[in-house]
């Protein structure tokens, strides 16, 4: 546990990035906070240092991710069909199936030490997947959970017709967490047609602007989004 506590959180909006660009900057930033996690271990408290977090927001291209207990046979898509979509495909270090991101959704990758929160992943997960819930919540959307899946579902009660609007999938070491959440404001779901959506066949994917039934205002989406994440960590944002 860090003798020093830093609820502070550096936000950057990466806009339009490569999948390739924005996994080797998260790795980067995840790379030296561990560092810096094991340096503060072998010194007396009073010469450790705080250890910093990081939310980033961004928009891939068109991409297909599969997680580390994933099965790639739910990609659809061989390289020829990949290449017709313009889109491209990685195996990945979080956990999940399979998801896709693209254009008209809002990606946000929290690398937060936990150890200046609270260590514990389920409650991590949660509080990831309520902030979501609760800015469907300000546009009218009722929203929630479905045991044993990960995300943020409508329809959620009667589940006459789930459909996720929000996937997640994390990764964390010594407390320090990379990947996050894939909300789907203005996305073509089309592609999405081409995968097993994280491995699960018998229910459908959605977006804000097709339950809506107009587009969204992604810098609008983005801030309820922020401000609820800050109001549920009890985090400052910069």
């Amino acid at each position: 546990m860090n003798e020093i506590i830093n609820k502070t959180v550096k936000f950057r909006d990466l806009g339009r990035m490569d999948y390739q660009e924005a996994w080797d900057f998260q790795e980067a930033i995840f790379a030296e906070t561990v560092a810096l996690k094991i340096k503060n271990r072998s010194l007396p408290p009073t010469e450790q240092a705080a250890t910093p977090n990081h939310l980033l927001f961004v928009e891939h291209p068109h991409v297909y991710t599969l997680g580390k207990s994933g099965k790639p046979e739910n990609l659809l898509l061989d390289e020829s069909g990949l290449e017709k979509h313009e889109a491209s495909y990685y195996k990945i270090n979080r956990g999940g199936d399979i998801t896709y991101h693209g254009p008209g959704q809002l990606v946000g990758y929290p690398i937060l030490d936990l150890d200046n929160f609270f260590t514990d992943i389920h409650k991590y997960l949660r509080l990831l997947e309520e902030a979501i819930i609760l800015t469907l919540a300000d546009y009218g959307i009722p929203t929630g959970r479905i045991d044993g899946l990960t995300g943020v579902w409508l329809d959620h009660d009667k589940q006459i017709n789930p459909r996720k609007i929000c996937a997640m999938g994390v990764k964390s070491s010594r407390w320090v967490t990379m990947h996050g959440f894939a909300f789907n404001l203005n996305v073509d779901l089309s592609y999405f047609a081409h995968i097993i959506p994280c491995g699960i066949d018998d229910k459908a994917v959605t977006s804000l602007h097709l339950e809506l039934g107009r587009p969204i205002d992604e810098a609008e989406a983005k801030e309820r989004v922020k401000g609820h994440l800050r109001d549920l960590f009890e985090m400052e944002i910069i």
